[in-house]
């Protein structure tokens, strides 16, 4: 018998962790994986996580780890700057930076803070049932049971779907490949991030270690071609990006479709609770995926320090990080669908560039601040 268990051991299920150990909480977290091994590409940890790895005691590791990211430019195909974003202001009253790392390296570094023994690999939940507690059956052919059950499993949740059996997966129409590549970026590029838009397309990269760059990049479904090297979809772009495709090693891709989840009614059950993608999946074109998982632990984390009634947690939890959850969902989608329109591009550009600093800024500082 478990009194906590954890299904899922990616960036959100590994927060949630940190938070429980803080707290002294007993706890088991399950990953289907074999082994917590060095795959996957980049990520961006901004401000509102790194405020939280701040209070964990994990900030600087990560930071060491990754690289600081002082600006992000939305740019056209010529890397003329559309927009510019300078947060140094946010880092300054926040004192957190935003931070572009490997996903596996934040993932070593989250569970090695856990401790190792937290966490049961080769664990892929096949069937969870509610009895007076929760069994968990494992496709290695393990079963155990726990009082308190979390899913962290993603987007297509087994938690969500068999126990809650609630959501809708949304496609948003878009081919996603990312990749990282041994590149050595101009020194003006360092320590910003860049998303280029085109006409049904967008191609972005940032610096993630001295010599490594995680880019990602987007094309229309309906432009998709399977045969198509990825550069000959951007052929058009500057020098650079296809500077960064010639660099990368197919074996460092990965393709993936655009999705997200439909807002579901409730993240929580008697015992049992949602957090990150299996609640509110969205689509990454704010970079707030993993971040708002993250803020999921560090909510629950506060809440614990109240009491330590599970279902009150669950229900106060839903309450207070809804509303902004839905926000960033909902605004993540749109700016999917504009940045990749394939007319009116002049016009789009032009206007976003009458967006002033300020604004982009107020809306950044709005995504940041956490809520307790």
């Amino acid at each position: 018998m478990n009194s906590i268990s954890i299904i899922g051991a990616g960036i959100g299920g590994l927060a949630l962790g940190n938070t429980l150990k803080q707290h002294g909480l007993d706890f088991t977290i399950y990953e289907s994986a074999a082994e917590i091994k060095p795959v996957g590409a980049g990520i961006m940890m901004a401000i509102n996580a790194m405020q939280i790895f701040d209070r964990l005691g994990m900030k600087e590791k990560i930071e060491n780890a990754g690289n600081k990211i002082h600006g992000i430019s939305i740019t056209d195909e010529s890397l003329k700057p559309i927009t510019q974003t300078n947060i140094l202001p946010l880092e300054k009253k926040y004192n957190s930076c935003n931070v572009a790392i490997h996903r596996a390296e934040l993932q070593k570094i989250l569970a090695e803070n856990i401790g190792y023994k937290h966490i049961k690999l080769d664990h892929s939940l096949n069937k969870i049932e509610k009895t007076e507690n929760y069994s968990l059956y494992f496709d290695n052919g393990t079963r155990t049971e726990s009082q308190i059950v979390f899913g962290a499993d993603g987007i297509k949740s087994n938690i969500r779907n068999q126990i809650l059996k609630t959501g809708s997966i949304r496609n948003a129409g878009q081919k996603c490949w990312r990749g990282l590549a041994e590149f050595e970026l101009p020194e003006k590029f360092n320590h910003e991030a860049f998303e280029i838009w085109g006409k049904g397309k967008r191609f972005g990269f940032v610096k993630i270690s001295e010599k490594r760059v995680y880019w990602y990049a987007l094309v229309n479904e309906q432009k998709y071609k399977r045969y198509l090297d990825i550069s000959e979809n951007f052929q058009e772009f500057h020098p650079l990006v296809l500077n960064i495709l010639e660099a990368t090693l197919a074996t460092n891709i990965i393709l993936n479709d655009i999705i997200d989840l439909s807002p579901i009614p409730a993240w929580y059950s008697q015992n049992l609770c949602l957090i990150g993608d299996a609640a509110h999946a969205t689509t990454p074109n704010m970079g707030q995926g993993a971040c708002q998982a993250i803020e999921d632990a560090y909510i629950i984390g506060r809440l614990l320090e109240n009491t330590t009634d599970f279902n009150q947690v669950f229900k106060e939890f839903q309450r207070i990080r809804r509303k902004k959850v839905d926000h960033i969902v909902s605004t993540s989608w749109k700016i999917g669908k504009i940045s990749q329109w394939e007319k009116g591009n002049s016009l789009r550009n032009f206007l976003m560039q009458l967006i002033p600093g300020s604004t982009n800024r107020k809306l950044a500082e709005k995504i940041v601040q956490l809520e307790l």
